[in-house]
């Protein structure tokens, strides 16, 4: 999601529109058909070199299925022009929420988290006095801060003037747009970052500039605004075959999909099924 900076900005990535035909159900066990962003690490790319893409190729062995994918940037529309269309058939990566698609049992739970340097200042919660005096970044979703759940929360506490948005679309002919934020940390435009965890986890893993990455506190904040999302397998709704096959398919493989995300960095908000993976 975006990447997936939670479910508000997945809303409106997708469009709030209904295919005007809707596709029925065309999986078969020979062929998984996969909805992928073509430049979006860590999530997807057209190289196959995002977790997503290793999830995908997983479930794919397990089902003895052909892996086959329709590349869409996850723009206005997303959903509508891929799934919808009958181009494909799932989404590796989809907020539970979300009801435009029927969604498989959740396999990792991730929050956002505070970006800094190492060197830079500690910051785990919205009420650290220290974010009214330091330059802090949010994602955002349009040219300004409405759908943005940590510019909301920061708004909420008075800190405004030293808030700088960075969007979640970007300029596509650069290579994977979302980072710009944690590059951002990195070259110091900015001194702290709110961003969706598994874009930040792997961002801060491969930095050359070391990065500190802290889960945001409180975990849902008032009014309702929750900041950590369960994250499933999206399939069109009728297609009630794939979604439990998928289902079973996290069931058996659970351990190696959380060894993937692992690999990657991502911040958990659960407990992975083997104990003892690192997370950053």
């Amino acid at each position: 999601m975006l990447p997936r900076v939670a479910l508000a900005a997945t809303l409106t990535l997708c469009g709030a529109g209904v295919a005007t035909a809707q596709a029925s159900a065309t999986f078969t066990s020979h062929r998984l058909r996969v909805c992928a962003d073509p430049n979006n690490l860590p999530f997807s790319n057209e190289k196959r070199e995002g977790f997503e893409n290793r999830i995908a190729a997983l479930v794919a062995q397990e089902m003895k299925a052909t892996l086959e994918y329709t590349w869409w940037a996850q723009r206005r529309g997303y959903i509508r022009n891929t799934l919808r269309a009958g181009l494909c058939d799932v989404f590796i990566g989809m907020p539970t929420g979300l009801d435009m698609v029927m969604v498989t049992r959740p396999y990792y739970r991730s929050t956002y988290v505070f970006v800094t340097k190492r060197s830079g200042p500690r910051v785990a919660s919205f009420d650290d006095p220290k974010l009214k005096r330091v330059r802090v970044g949010v994602q955002i979703i349009g040219d300004d801060f409405a759908n943005a759940p940590p510019a909301e929360a920061l708004t909420h506490r008075g800190i405004v003037k030293n808030v700088r948005g960075y969007t979640v679309l970007g300029n596509y002919r650069e290579p994977n747009p979302p980072s710009r934020i944690v590059r951002a940390v990195a070259k110091g435009e900015v001194d702290v970052a709110v961003v969706w965890g598994p874009l930040a986890g792997w961002y801060a893993k491969t930095s050359p500039v070391p990065l500190r990455v802290v889960p945001v506190s409180p975990e849902v904040d008032v009014p309702y605004l929750p900041f950590v999302f369960d994250i499933a397998m999206g399939v069109r709704h009728g297609d009630a075959v794939l979604r439990d096959s998928l289902d079973a398919v996290i069931h058996r493989r659970q351990r190696d999909i959380d060894r993937i995300l692992a690999d990657y960095g991502v911040p958990r908000a659960d407990t992975p099924a083997t104990v003892g993976l690192a997370t950053h």
